[in-house]
């Protein structure tokens, strides 16, 4: 087995989060063979999502400051507003952040909510599953992108349906759909396994596959389950995803005009998530910068916030230019807002009682501003909505039913999302 470790990134509370995968290598077992035959088990029980559609799904690791970014407050005390100005938007009546030109400039294809009720927790386990870490340690509701890929698979053999371009962790853990639908996650020298190795031609792999396929002829013979039936079909799809180089290519960033690069900035993360679901793939979950700025708020603000502006007005154009904003939902926030009070650091502290989210595509009505937080920043004033409305949103725009129910491991039906009342001033 190879281990590949992502990047580690520490938060206020101590704990390190280090990303990690373990994958076959061709040479001994094939794992992701495993994977994917693990994900053609219980067919009978599937239900399809609409085979076109994608999500691209935005992680603002730390906890992003809703004040400085989506929902300014120029009116407030000076220990509130903080230091940066709200710009008019394309859309009458909507402001954000002057670091935000871009966006500014394409309201009209942007969404954002002001009002979601979240909790004081450092995970994005809350914004990506519907249930905050700590409640679900126990139960292992999954991952938005495993249920896409529990429901969907991929329409193409060479393509899997979740990838992952920040590593694991609990927003990306399949819970009681079962360890094959985690993510692939391309993390560093794991790159080296979407190619043939120097010394391997075609039909040297061709001989390993025939290798493979009599140790899973023994395999067969003591499995008293079933699962080993059609094990080579899967086998040829774990290869065909290696020998395609779709994926590979997809990640290939030269190959995209340099005009377009440029365009997307430091942030190229964000463009390998166009690539990917232009190839196939049906989620996407990223991340970029760090939020936890209990010190120094807004001098990392500056650094930061014109970095995801380039990246983020560069994906949502390059979807409509593709034909494809009615297809590919994107939804970018973090696990919570920070205090409306700057503190003595010049920083703002954890804050959950409200935050904001940007959302694009999908076929969502854009151009608005859903929900409105008090005068100060401080909770929600009307509207108020929590992570699990928004991912009921999204699943609803994916073409799925939010108030589907799975099997755990014990066969005991579990609910997608137990708050499931979709945001209907999207749809």
């Amino acid at each position: 087995m190879l281990t590949i470790w992502g990047s580690k990134q520490g938060f206020c509370d101590g704990i390190s989060r280090r990303n990690f995968l373990k994958i076959g290598a061709l040479g001994a077992t094939l794992t992701l063979a495993d994977v994917l035959r693990a994900q053609a088990g219980s067919a009978a029980s599937r239900t399809k999502a609409n085979p076109s559609k994608a999500a691209i799904m935005i992680y603002l690791p730390g906890g992003p400051s809703h004040m400085d970014m989506y929902d300014l407050k120029p009116d407030a005390p000076k220990e509130y507003k903080g230091e940066f100005n709200p710009i008019k938007t394309n859309v009458d009546g909507i402001q954000i952040c002057e670091l935000f030109p871009r966006q500014a400039a394409m309201m009209d294809k942007l969404a954002i909510i002001r009002s979601i009720k979240s909790v004081d927790e450092h995970s994005d386990s809350l914004v990506m599953t519907g249930y905050g870490e700590g409640a679900n340690r126990n139960v292992g509701h999954p991952s938005f992108g495993s249920v896409i890929s529990r429901l969907r698979g991929s329409k193409q053999m060479d393509v899997p349906p979740f990838m992952s371009l920040r590593g694991m962790g609990p927003g990306t853990e399949p819970g009681y759909l079962g360890v094959a639908h985690r993510p692939f996650t391309p993390d560093g020298p794991g790159m080296a396994n979407l190619r043939l190795p120097g010394s391997v031609d075609l039909t040297r792999l061709e001989d390993r596959k025939s290798l493979l396929a009599g140790f899973d002829t023994m395999r067969r013979e003591v499995d008293a389950s079933g699962t080993m039936n059609g094990l080579d079909a899967f086998t040829g799809r774990a290869f065909e995803i290696v020998t395609s180089g779709t994926i590979r290519n997809a990640l290939d960033l030269t190959r995209e005009d340099p005009r377009v690069r440029d365009r997307y900035g430091k942030a190229t993360q964000f463009l390998m998530a166009r690539r990917l679901v232009e190839a196939g793939v049906g989620c996407v979950t990223l991340a970029v910068g760090s939020w936890d700025t209990h010190g120094d708020n807004f001098k990392t603000l500056r650094n930061q916030l014109p970095d995801v502006d380039a990246a983020v007005s560069a994906l949502v154009e390059d979807l409509h230019q593709r034909g494809l904003d009615q297809d590919v939902s994107v939804v970018m926030w973090g696990e919570f807002g920070r205090t409306p009070r700057i503190n003595g650091g010049a920083g703002r502290d954890h804050w959950a009682p409200v935050m904001s989210a940007l959302l694009a595509g999908g076929g969502l009505k854009m151009g608005q501003v859903i929900g409105t937080s008090s005068s100060r920043g401080e909770y929600p004033k009307d509207r108020p909505v929590t992570p699990s409305n928004v991912l009921a949103t999204i699943y609803h725009a994916m073409g799925i039913d939010p108030a589907m129910t799975f099997p755990n491991g014990n066969g005991r039906p579990m609910s997608l999302l137990d708050e499931r009342e979709k945001i209907d001033e999207l749809i």
